[in-house]
């Protein structure tokens, strides 16, 4: 296999002429985002070029407390953005299920992963640690997302039949259960979604890289497999932490509906 292709400055500054493309039409179809689409492709260009550097002192160095360092930036990064979304919609108590739902759902099944599947040394190693920790938690956010904002949707819509259902005698747990299924599927879906389809209508951006890096195909593929469980298997732990302790902020001691605004 061929080694990685050098990109010299010249060739990367002509990809954006795709920005100019896109510019051009948004100002031909009277959009009016263009400054948004700019601005989108300035952040973005800034933000993977200072990641770039930062990561290639952090490989140099391979120091376990720099690695996790890294590792809870992205968490609370992710954690702030799952806040911005929903912003409104969650009060303190579900904001805290929201937490624990991000930190443990994306630790737990990430020390597995580089434990026992991956299995390297030391488990820290920044370059597999790194990349690896970046796709679990921005995928278990989505997930985290999709979760949170469709229970609290669900106890603002369907209000009245939780009542009739708890006035019936049901437990809190027996009254919401279908909508915790329904809530669960929402937010597992888009990850399950990019699985039926990958390799077929579309080849991953890690499999991708890795094949334009000189890696054999056959390797590739193993590592974009073990890469999709790690990630399915995060983003499922997450949620299923938010169905079952976030639907228990919607209830007092007494079994009884509350606003979880408060």
């Amino acid at each position: 296999m061929s080694d990685l292709l050098t990109i010299e400055l010249w060739r990367l500054a002509a990809s954006y002429l795709f920005l100019i493309l896109l510019l051009v039409m948004s100002l031909l179809l009277k959009l009016g985002r263009g400054r948004e689409f700019f601005v989108a492709t300035v952040r973005m260009t800034l933000q993977l070029v200072l990641a770039g550097y930062i990561l290639e002192m952090v490989f140099r160095q391979q120091h376990v407390l720099v690695t996790l360092a890294i590792l809870l930036f992205m968490q609370v990064f992710a954690l702030v953005t799952i806040f911005g979304r929903v912003k409104g919609k969650i009060g303190p108590r579900l904001k805290r299920v929201v937490s624990l739902a991000l930190f443990v759902g994306t630790s737990l099944p990430l020390a597995y992963f580089m434990l026992v599947v991956i299995a390297a040394d030391p488990w820290y190693e920044p370059r597999f640690f790194i990349p690896i920790a970046g796709m679990t938690v921005g995928n278990s956010m989505t997930g985290i997302t999709l979760g949170a904002e469709r229970l609290a949707r669900v106890f603002q819509t369907t209000r009245a039949r939780i009542e009739e259902s708890l006035m019936l005698g049901a437990t809190p747990q027996m009254a919401v259960s279908e909508f915790l299924s329904d809530t669960f599927n929402a937010a597992i879906i888009p990850t399950v979604n990019s699985m039926l389809g990958m390799g077929i209508i579309f080849i991953p951006g890690m499999m991708t890289g890795q094949i334009l890096a000189g890696a054999s195909p056959v390797d590739a593929i193993k590592y974009q497999i073990v890469i999709m469980m790690g990630i399915l298997g995060s983003v499922a732990f997450a949620v299923f932490i938010i169905i079952q302790l976030g639907y228990r902020t919607f209830f007092n001691e007494r079994a009884q509906l509350i606003n979880n605004q408060d």
